[in-house]
């Protein structure tokens, strides 16, 4: 007779179990259900396909996943096996959504089944957990099925309005979704409608006893000057009175003091986000697929181990435990003077190894990022590094800068100089937030200065500049934009943008999210039609009345009755006035000369079509508007007859640019030749291996830019960045820009080489 297990334990993910097993041993099996087991139906004609009856309460219906009966069949033949069962998924509602779903699929009595949470895969949490089991939180599983249902009933309501309107049945909304893309719309728009002005600033070399330093015209009668001065003519005002001989400068101020910088608290989600992708390029989904590797386990010595906490979260706290590995580490590592006086704590009150909200951080603080770098692969080195390296510098004592400003004055005219400089390092030995330099050897770039010492203006340059506007968004600042909002939750934030890209409502592009022609069109129609929906507070509040449900403190079939009726009287008045929409491309067709239009084939895909139709059948790729990109109608018509500098190479004829289905291309203007070229953007630097070419921009199958010379097939000669024309003193090879992190920079095209040219 086969000897009975003792205890089952349920995760979401088999990495998760390996780690869990060797935590607990063989009195423990462990078991994964591959996430949900369990879903509303997406075809139910008793439910209008929605997967819940209106009628009645809202009742969902669910049903097991496609795919999924074997996982079932598995779980409870296991089930039926062992004395008891744990439900171990992921700490948050969706965890608790998962486990909830796996109880009803079991067929084994209610006794049996213990739901266990823990932040940190580690002994003592897992151990802890295992030993003070509790029930499944009803209030959590009801808050997920409410959002669940919401976002369900927003996107099957609203997406048949946007198939009427725009003919295209590929599309959809979504609940939350489509307020993200109506914040990218909206900036947009503020790009396109910000007009630059112009604005001088004037910048000082002085000089007292042969050391010179800088300083900027800060003031004009006691009244800053930031962005006042509007004109090269107001500048020069100032600058012939710096300039004259007679002009006399004296210091008026010298302030000096010692300031102390705190850390800031250890990441939550969005933080982590935002840093992985401003530190390490990482974006959003990228970061949380690393992150839950690290959490559900990496092989170190042959045995998975969790490196780091739960990655979903947005509280700040951290567990007595961790703090008090922090404390010896760093005493033991840096000495007394890098602990506070006072540990650090970034929220009131205590907390377990079972409390879900706990900030992300190392699961062993001892476990440096060098210590363990050979059983990481890159990208999980470097995000464990910035979270071990946050949370460590989270628990260190503060900074201490030193910061001196001096004023000088001359007539009405005020300049400023101002420096800082590192006195204690403190947290900054391990993390700097603005990943900035502080001022080293600051104070030698200002000397010695006494009130009303007089000091020799020796240079006076006046900078123009321009108003900028406002960046767009990338991952990690729509991140923040939508917390800021309280837009979504930490579980919720990849998957939003991963959407909308998906969708092909905004596209991605050297890191920023541009809307795409059919995200605005989509944007715009919801804003005019569903202003509640579309609203980011009414977003916000829904949000937050799904914490409410979650907290006990309102029932969540008053919140989907109290939605439910506005919203279809708006959804139903809508579409009974609803009409065909036509979104105009801002192109105008090469052969007509009529506007071009968004359209959409009968397999879905989007191109542009003459409004002329059916009496011009012209249809050019979506591609055309990248080509054409910050040009208007009337620049476009132009541009479609503007002659090349390039000659036809058949003919000898001038050549003129034109727009076809592929985009931007040059068409020979005598009748008789009609030759055709692909353009290629010139970089007006001869090829240097031919010698007869001229290196253009092209692109590859996969449409990554690259640049060779229009000799090709004839000459081969390629480089993957940007000549500059210039040569290599070390060796004499092309020079290229190549685009960084911290910006561009000269660098030679040998790899060999590894000249770099300095600014």
């Amino acid at each position: 007779m086969a000897t009975k297990e003792k205890s089952l334990v349920i995760v979401e993910s088999p990495a998760k179990s390996k780690t869990i097993k060797k935590i607990l041993g063989n009195d423990f099996q462990i078991e994964a259900s591959y996430g949900h087991v369990r879903n509303l139906p997406t075809k139910d004609s008793a439910t209008e396909n929605l997967g819940f009856d209106v009628n009645n309460n809202f009742e969902p219906k669910f049903e097991i996943i496609p795919g999924k009966q074997q996982v079932v069949r598995k779980l409870n033949d296991m089930a039926k096996k062992v004395d008891r069962i744990y439900l171990a998924s992921d700490p948050d509602r969706e965890g608790e959504a998962i486990a909830w779903h796996v109880r009803q699929i079991l067929k084994v009595p209610d006794e049996k089944i213990y739901r266990i949470v823990f932040n940190e895969i580690t002994p003592k949490a897992v151990k802890y957990s295992v030993e003070n089991p509790r029930g499944i939180d009803m209030d959590m599983v009801k808050a997920q099925q409410t959002r669940q249902i919401l976002d369900k009933l927003v996107g099957y309501k609203l997406s048949p309005v946007l198939w009427k309107e725009m003919g295209n049945r590929n599309l959809s909304a979504g609940r939350v979704q489509s307020v993200a893309l109506r914040m990218i719309c909206e900036r947009e728009d503020e790009i396109e409608a910000f007009k630059p002005q112009e604005y001088w600033s004037i910048h000082t070399l002085f000089d007292k006893d042969g050391k010179q330093f800088e300083a900027e015209l800060s003031k004009i009668k006691g009244k800053s000057v930031e962005k006042t001065i509007k004109n090269q003519e107001e500048a020069q005002k100032i600058v012939d009175y710096l300039t004259n001989p007679n002009s006399e400068f004296a210091v008026d101020k010298v302030n000096k003091r010692t300031v102390k910088r705190n850390p800031s608290a250890p990441f939550i989600t969005s933080t982590m986000q935002r840093a992985a992708s401003s530190k390490l390029g990482f974006g959003v989904s990228k970061t949380m697929q690393v992150a839950q590797k690290l959490y559900e386990g990496v092989e170190i010595d042959g045995a998975p181990v969790g490196l780091i906490t739960y990655m979903r979260t947005d509280s700040v706290r951290v567990s007595d435990d961790a703090q008090n590995m922090a404390h010896d580490f760093i005493l033991q590592n840096y000495g007394e003077k890098y602990y506070p006086q006072k540990p650090n704590i970034y929220a009131k009150g205590k907390q377990n190894v079972q409390d879900a909200h706990e900030a992300i951080r190392p699961a062993y603080p001892e476990r440096t990022p060098e210590s363990i770098k050979k059983y990481l692969d890159n990208d999980q080195y470097k995000l464990y590094k910035l979270i071990w390296e946050k949370f460590m510098s989270s628990q260190m004592a503060p900074a201490e800068i030193a910061n001196k400003s001096i004023e000088i004055t001359s007539g009405d005219y005020t300049l400023k100089a101002g420096t800082s400089k590192v006195m204690f390092d403190g947290f900054l030995t391990l993390y700097n937030d603005d990943d900035e330099e502080e001022g080293k050897e600051a104070d030698a770039k200002i000397p010695d200065l006494e009130k009303g010492d007089k000091v020799a203006c020796k240079k006076v340059e006046p900078k123009q500049h321009f108003t900028q506007p406002p960046p767009r968004y990338n991952e990690a600042s729509l991140v923040k934009a939508l917390e800021e909002y309280g837009i979504g939750r930490p579980s919720t934030y990849a998957t939003i943008i991963t959407v909308i890209q998906t969708r092909k409502y905004v596209e991605k592009k050297n890191k920023a999210l541009f809307p795409t022609l059919l995200g605005r069109a989509v944007s715009k129609q919801l804003v005019a039609e569903f202003a509640d929906i579309m609203d980011y507070k009414f977003t916000a509040g829904m949000e937050a009345k799904l914490d409410e449900i979650a907290d006990k403190k309102v029932e969540w079939i008053k919140v989907l009755n109290d939605f439910y009726g506005p919203f279809m009287e708006e959804v139903n008045k809508v579409m009974e006035t609803a009409q065909r929409v036509t979104v105009n491309a801002g192109v105008k067709c090469p052969n007509c000369g009529k506007p071009m239009v968004l359209r959409t084939s009968k397999k879905g895909t989007q191109f542009l079509g003459c409004s002329g139709y059916p009496d011009c059948k012209t249809a050019l790729s979506l591609n055309v508007l990248q080509e054409l990109d910050g040009t208007n109608d009337e620049e476009n018509s132009e541009n479609q007859q503007e002659i090349c500098e390039e000659k036809c190479p058949v003919c000898g004829s001038d050549m003129k640019f034109k727009i076809g289905p592929y985009g931007k291309y040059m068409e020979c203007t005598s009748p008789e030749c009609g030759h055709r070229k692909p353009y290629r953007k010139s970089t007006g630097v001869t090829c240097p291996k031919c010698g007869k070419g001229t290196i253009v921009e092209r692109k590859s199958k996969r449409g990554t830019v690259f640049y060779g010379c229009d000799q090709y097939p004839e000459c081969d000669f390629v480089l993957w960045n940007e000549p500059t024309g210039e040569k290599c003193p070390n060796c004499g090879s092309m020079l290229v820009k190549k685009t960084l992190k911290n910006g561009e920079v000269i660098t030679c095209s040998s790899i060999k080489c590894g000249y770099k040219k300095e600014d």
